[in-house]
């Protein structure tokens, strides 16, 4: 792969400063000034017209004086001005620039078509931007310090992303003092061209970079946000300050920023599954960052406490607990050996009280003894200075131990003065360590949290639908219907017709217009019946007195009729009515009133709710949210996360729940939001579930016109399962195969693939002499995002087991218009034409996806894969770095 189209922003060979100044406290004087004393070891040109020399350095008065190729422009002019600056350094060559200047978006009407003309003329010359109205960016390794702030910043391997640069300013002010050091950092300002996802795109692949901080206050682009966080997540730490998690600071962000806000459940619903750790303030974000950053990796949240004194082991318990960290119960064998060690009147539980004369030794028999067991999944050690405490002694132990164990080890050194060498000794290590127990607990909460949500992150929901086909042609049609007769509000009937075309279990219903036909209806139905009003223009109908139910005999079903039409026009006068709902009185005395539903969320598109369901929902707020696809996993995860789920369980005289039941209408509602981008809103509610199964007693679904993409899911945030692309395929021989995306539950089809191929063929493919594929890769090759890489998999059905035959894939490069692309077909199935039909549907794919050239690396032995790219459209050239490597590039 190339170099990154962003490098001339992080790695510029050369600099202007565009308004650059002597005038003390300008922006232009201040960026001078920084650029000057940090170092940076480029060109540096200042540029300003009324002035013949700035700090010394000569000044020219435009870009095109300058007469050399320039990388990185900064511009510190007025925001009139920079249009034209912008059109002149597209002309001169400038890749990347960095606006600080105010006076565009959040200026109102003028300042807005501002904005427009400078993204129109770096478009035109494909400039890339940051800003504008923005602090700048630092590299502090090369010496770049583009920016206004007081000041510079140590070199490090964190990077730091901000919406806000007051924000940045004061990070970098509390950095200094704390020793901390950054890769990066870039404030995004109003986020006109460069957005997250691209800057996220350039880090995961920087190597200076190996954790990455976050400040958002809205997002533009949620799909791209999502993906780009999502990849990077995979591969190093992403720790997430998301402002707006109430009303009024999300009214803030939007004024700030401009960027929509949505829910904050939403998104912290996103930030988990897209595998990163959410903090609330500063000082969480860099703890997280430290711990994070140690060679140790979590593994669960269940926390052990070891301490010299029972006030801060209760404090730290109770902090857990508002957090929601487990307290590991330890098992008889580990209570057992730590009385061998530990004084008789130690605590016997959990937290581990050895003793306010606890020694270092005494220490280290407390701390061996949690991190062997096998439900500790991370030790909080505390110390209280106490007469005969020997603080230094103990924390040089403790750090000796952390080396021993891979489990999360956090230090809590109470006091100052007698405590602070020890600190220094604990930084040096690299171990994390804090003065009150509250933040270390919370410090494993982040860690929990990121093992928790790394899990959520490699969920890649597969199809739903191997046999069980939902009539997606059929719900389509009924939405359309109701749309051409300019209704978005689907009645009962139909919404319950849209949950049976995706097999959710319905209560059968008959509109009846009169009370004669309600009683029709209901004696062909079978008494006893409930009756619901059948308004477009009412929600809860019980609230307008539209509902009877246990109607048992004629005359209360005619009477109900006429008593809900009376209710609903006195209480409703507005309301349009279309007769009543007649359908079987459901019974169940086992079951349980939930809710699920669908919102439409201004960021992250479609959304699925559960929780507690009947009337009360509104009332009691129970829900759990997720982003759709949903799988198992991601559905017991949801499903735990409501209160009602305790009463799901065996609960006083009533059985358990049918959960499956209850996983498979969650998992056809996510099929329903996927292949049904009209649906904007939906409530299953009663959603009645006992030991026999789901039934879902009342729907209401809002659709509209979807927003004209040519992708298939543009609706969604997390691309899903392409279904769609699963295609059936013959060999010549007459053998039947099947070509379709990778799943995540291919893992095992794909090792022993691999397993299967010839030497030869392993190091054609990987350029290594690889025997079979690590876990990771495993992961990384079957739990793909489909949003910006492909796999397809020819497989061939054996008494009911697929056998993978051949696998090619591409990965989207960072400037969204290329791909690289790998190939490989078992020895015994080359020269059947499944290499050439496997590429020419990636070729396909592709091209849907508007990428416009794939490349790849082909060894120049590997004569067989040289002549079928060549037979396939590819140019073929020698690689200037390796000449024992063939380039290939075809343009789509």
């Amino acid at each position: 792969m190339g170099q990154h189209y962003l490098s001339p922003l992080f790695s510029p060979r050369s600099v202007v400063v565009i308004g650059a100044s002597n005038r003390p406290d300008s922006v232009g004087s201040v960026v001078f000034k920084n650029m000057l004393e940090s170092g940076y070891q480029g060109k540096l040109y200042p540029v300003n017209p009324n002035h013949a020399e700035v700090y010394g350095q000569r000044a020219y008065t435009s870009i095109e004086a300058i007469g050399e190729p320039i990388d990185l422009a900064v511009i510190a002019t007025k925001a009139a001005t920079v249009p034209d600056i912008i059109e002149a350094c597209g002309k001169h060559g400038v890749r990347a620039a960095v606006i600080l200047s105010a006076g565009f978006s959040e200026a109102g009407a003028e300042g807005i078509a501002l904005e427009r003309a400078v993204v129109q003329n770096a478009r035109r010359y494909g400039v890339r931007l940051i800003g504008p109205n923005c602090l700048g960016i630092m590299r502090p390794a090369i010496g770049l310090n583009a920016t206004f702030s007081n000041g510079g910043a140590k070199a490090g391997n964190l990077a730091l992303i901000s919406q806000s640069g007051a924000l940045c300013t004061a990070i970098l002010d509390w950095a200094h003092p704390n020793d901390v050091g950054f890769s990066s950092i870039i404030s995004m300002g109003a986020t006109a061209d460069v957005d997250f996802g691209e800057i996220l795109d350039y880090l995961v692949s920087d190597p200076q970079t190996e954790s990455i901080l976050l400040y958002i206050e809205g997002i533009h682009h949620a799909r791209s946000f999502m993906s780009a966080l999502r990849a990077a997540a995979r591969i190093k730490p992403v720790i997430v300050v998301k402002v707006g998690r109430h009303e009024a600071g999300s009214k803030a962000a939007f004024s700030h920023t401009g960027a929509l806000v949505g829910s904050d459940d939403v998104f912290d619903a996103a930030l988990r599954r897209a595998g990163v750790v959410r903090v609330n303030t500063i000082v969480q974000l860099f703890s997280a960052a430290k711990a994070l950053s140690t060679r140790f990796r979590p593994t669960g949240n269940k926390l052990a406490i070891v301490t010299n004194g029972g006030g801060p082991g209760v404090m730290a318990i109770d902090h857990a607990a508002d957090l929601g960290v487990a307290i590991a119960a330890l098992g008889e064998d580990t209570l057992t050996q730590l009385s061998t060690g530990l004084p008789p009147t130690w605590s016997h539980g959990n937290p581990v009280d050895i003793i306010g004369d606890a020694t270092a030794e005494r220490y280290r028999h407390a701390v061996t003894s949690c991190m062997q067991d096998a439900e500790v999944d991370g030790v909080l050690v505390i110390l209280t200075p106490q007469a005969m405490t020997r603080p230094l002694e103990v924390a040089q132990t403790v750090i000796e131990m952390a080396g021993k164990f891979n489990k999360p080890l956090i230090a809590c050194w109470m006091g100052e003065v007698q405590v602070a060498e020890s600190r220094l000794a604990f930084a040096k290590a690299k171990i994390p360590s804090f003065r009150t127990p509250e933040p270390a607990v919370e410090v494993f909460s982040f860690i929990s949290a990121y093992y928790q949500n790394q899990k959520l992150l490699m969920q890649t929901p597969g199809p739903l639908s191997h046999h069980n086909e939902p009539d997606v042609e059929g719900a389509r049609l009924l939405i359309e219907s109701a749309l051409a007769e300019h209704r978005t509000i689907l009645n009962e009937m139909e919404s319950k017709a849209i949950l049976a075309a995706f097999h959710i279990p319905i209560a059968s219903a008959m509109v009846a217009r009169s009370p004669n036909e309600a009683l029709l209806l209901a004696e062909e139905l079978g008494l006893p019946v409930a009756m619901k009003i059948n308004s477009p223009d009412i929600t809860h109908k019980s609230d307008s007195g539209g509902i009877r139910l246990n109607l048992s005999n004629a005359q209360a079903v005619r009477g109900a009729y006429h008593e809900i039409i009376q209710s609903v026009q006195k209480n409703r006068p507005n309301a349009r009515i279309d007769g009543v709902v007649i359908e079987p009185m459901v019974i169940k005395s086992n079951g349980r009133e939930l809710m699920v539903g669908v919102t439409s969320d201004p960021v992250f598109g479609p959304v699925i709710t559960f929780g507690a369901g009947g009337i009360m929902v509104e009332v009691l707020g129970d829900r759990a949210v997720g982003l759709p696809p949903l799988n198992s996993f991601l559905v017991g995860n949801m499903i735990r996360k409501t209160h009602i789920s305790k009463l799901l369980g065996a609960f006083r005289h009533m059985p358990p729940i049918d959960m499956a039941a209850l996983e498979s209408v969650l998992l056809r509602v996510s099929e329903m939001v996927c292949e049904l981008p009209w649906i904007k809103e939906m409530d299953i509610n009663p959603l009645i579930v006992d030991e026999g199964g789901a039934y879902a007693v009342d729907a209401r679904i809002v659709v509209d016109f979807p927003p004209s993409s040519a992708s298939r899911y543009a609706h969604m945030a997390i691309h899903p399962y392409p279904a769609h692309l699963v295609t059936r395929w013959q060999l010549p021989d007459g053998t039947d195969l099947t070509i379709r995306p990778i799943r995540p539950e291919d893992a095992e089809l794909e090792q022993v693939f691999v397993r299967g191929l010839s030497e030869e063929s392993k190091y054609f493919r990987f350029m290594d002499s690889l025997q079979e594929l690590s876990q990771s890769m495993l992961v990384r090759f079957t739990q793909i995002d489909y949003d910006r890489e492909m796999a397809l998999i020819a497989v061939l059905d054996l008494d009911g087991q697929e056998k993978e035959l051949g696998v090619c894939r591409y990965i989207t490069m960072p400037d969204g218009e290329s791909c690289e692309f790998a190939l490989v077909v078992a020895d015994e199935w080359q020269h059947k034409g499944i290499g050439n039909k496997l590429m020419s549907t990636l070729f396909e794919v592709a091209r849907a996806k508007g990428l416009k050239i794939m490349e790849g690396e082909v060894l120049a032995k590997n004569r067989s894969m040289l002549g079928l790219v060549g037979r396939l459209g590819f140019v073929v050239n020698t690689s200037e770095e390796d000449a024992s490597i063939k380039r290939v590039v075809k343009q789509l």
